[in-house]
């Protein structure tokens, strides 16, 4: 069975694909809703077979593309298993087997692990590794004085490195050995970093390689690891492991925090006579565990610094970024204005302007920046700024000035990078405006009938090869014209239902004749009430305007 899965960074898609046509876009009635404001409401089509493992999939002239392996899609296009599809940017894979075993969007690849069992070796949780250690062990004469000078480096303010060499060389003294080592997984895979060693005479840290048996046990298990007798393990005898010494003995716990691995202490012998037992094995889980630990000491002082400057930082942005939000509304004769903003973070990626032209003419903006946070506020205010200044032109045209921007975003920002935008101009009661892959906006018109103002053209930023038409309509004696981010349809109530664009659109309806800052408030109140103590998961940004004479 066929099966579509994938992600837009907010929510997680898995359809289970039956024989038969189904349509791909935004609107709540499609067969496969994404819901996502670079999709369109009618995306894509896709016909599966009654058999096999191929589909026909085709782009319904959507505003921002559709994409197959990377390549856009004109028309129609057969699509198979294994296939990676983009529509606008949500990201997905058409699967062949089932969700658990396909399910690859996001995640590096994981090493296999052989099932095969180790005949002379022991596996541990760190729970019962942890348990109190064996009278023989107790007994030792320097175990006392090394666990309390391993203790005291949990409070002592020394560099990671000089701990990380003090603990190996205090762990010595326990631990007969031949190599000590501290290793680091390296985020985001399964590969190994030595952050510190005690190595044989003649042997530097190139040398050393662990086996992939143990890494793999300690990341899917966090088991402690004992590999008694490495020459009768079958899998050893036959170098199945890419340990390239002579190994004799082995031991690797994992350095846990809170349950994540951050790393390996890991020791061998190669004498034969130090084989090592179940009772050094809970001596190493032990010192392991002070290891950890101070680790995790050293994580949460990072963190802490980090979020302070952070913290600090996002103040100022905030602060900039308040500054460059409209403070107060032209006056446009004959009409009414109403804006609101309002941010799920200290910053945002939402930008709305409002600007009256020397001909007596007001443009009017707002835009969605792509992500949320530091990054989107700095995307903000790049295109903000970029439109203030084509505004200071005499001949300001649309077209021109969306292309321009659209041009410099793509040129200078990460591929990821882009915006919807829709801006318009009212003169003498003429709506002039580009809508750049944008929610469509509503107007109202004063018998209660609604239209919807699609896009003319796809998002900013995202292609150096997209092109806008400059669309226009008349505002009427009542009219009134709404232009909104999504943070309003998609406001999400427990995660998976969302507000709506129908709800919106009848509740625009049901308010006909009321001013811009009464249907403000309606639709904030109607969306605070649905959401309740839910919280907001994206900015809302608003413009009103209604025609009054």
């Amino acid at each position: 069975m066929l099966r579509l899965i994938g992600t837009d960074s907010a929510r997680y898609y898995s359809w289970e694909l039956t024989p038969g046509q189904h349509m791909i876009g935004r609107k709540s009635d499609c067969d496969l809703p994404v819901i996502n404001n670079t999709v369109s409401r009618k995306h894509a089509r896709l016909e599966v077979p009654d058999t096999g493992d191929e589909c026909t999939l085709t782009d319904l002239d959507s505003h921002n593309g559709t994409f197959i392996n990377g390549q856009v899609l004109k028309g129609s296009s057969t699509v198979k298993a294994g296939d990676h599809i983009r529509f606008g940017q949500t990201e997905f894979k058409l699967s062949g087997g089932t969700e658990e075993q396909d399910s690859t969007m996001g995640g590096g690849r994981a090493a296999i692990v052989d099932a095969s069992p180790m005949e002379h070796s022991v596996m541990l949780s760190m729970d019962e590794a942890l348990k109190p250690l064996p009278s023989k062990i107790t007994d030792l004469p320097q175990l006392v004085p090394t666990l309390f000078n391993m203790a005291k480096m949990l409070v002592l303010p020394e560099p990671r490195e000089v701990v990380l060499e003090r603990s190996l060389d205090m762990v010595s003294k326990l631990i007969p050995h031949d190599r000590l080592a501290v290793l680091f997984i390296i985020e985001g895979s399964d590969e190994l970093q030595t952050a510190a060693s005690i190595q044989p005479p003649g042997k530097s840290e190139s040398d050393f390689r662990l086996s992939q048996t143990i890494v793999n046990e300690i990341l899917k298990n966090r088991n402690a690891i004992l590999i008694a007798d490495a020459a009768e393990d079958s899998r050893f005898a036959e170098q199945q492991s890419i340990i390239m010494s002579e190994m004799k003995s082995a031991m690797a716990v994992p350095l846990l925090d809170e349950g994540k691995v951050l790393g390996i202490l890991y020791a061998e012998t190669l004498n034969p006579l130090h084989h090592y037992n179940d009772s050094y094995l809970r001596l190493f889980a032990t010192v392991g565990n002070i290891i950890a630990s101070r680790l995790l000491n050293y994580a949460l002082l990072t963190e802490r610094q980090e979020k302070q400057i952070y913290e600090s930082e996002l103040h100022r942005a905030s602060q900039i970024q308040e500054s460059l939000t409209p403070t107060n509304i032209p006056d446009l004769p004959g009409y009414s204005i109403e804006t609101f903003q309002e941010q799920c973070r200290a910053v945002g990626g939402d930008l709305y302007e409002l600007t009256l032209m020397p001909d007596g003419s007001l443009i009017f903006m707002v835009a969605d920046v792509s992500g949320k946070g530091m990054g989107a506020a700095l995307l903000m205010s790049n295109i903000l700024a970029s439109f203030r200044i084509l505004f200071e032109d005499n001949s300001f045209d649309l077209e021109k000035a969306v292309t321009s921007v659209s041009l410099q975003l793509y040129k200078y920002s990460p591929s990821e990078s882009f915006a919807t935008l829709f801006i318009g101009i009212i003169k003498d009661n003429k709506l002039s405006y580009v809508n750049a892959g944008h929610n469509p906006p509503l107007l109202l018109r004063q018998d209660g009938s609604l239209e919807y103002i699609e896009a003319s053209g796809t998002m900013i930023g995202a292609f150096d090869f997209s092109s806008w038409s400059e669309e226009s309509t008349i505002m009427n004696q009542g009219d009134c014209f709404v232009v909104f981010t999504d943070g309003i349809p998609e406001a999400t109530l427990g995660g998976d239902e969302d507000f709506s664009d129908e709800r919106l659109e009848q509740l625009i309806q049901s308010h006909v004749g009321c001013s811009p800052e009464e249907l403000t408030t309606h639709i904030m109140d109607d969306v605070n009430n649905y959401l309740g103590e839910s919280p907001r998961t994206d900015d809302i940004t608003m413009v009103i305007i209604k025609r009054n004479d």
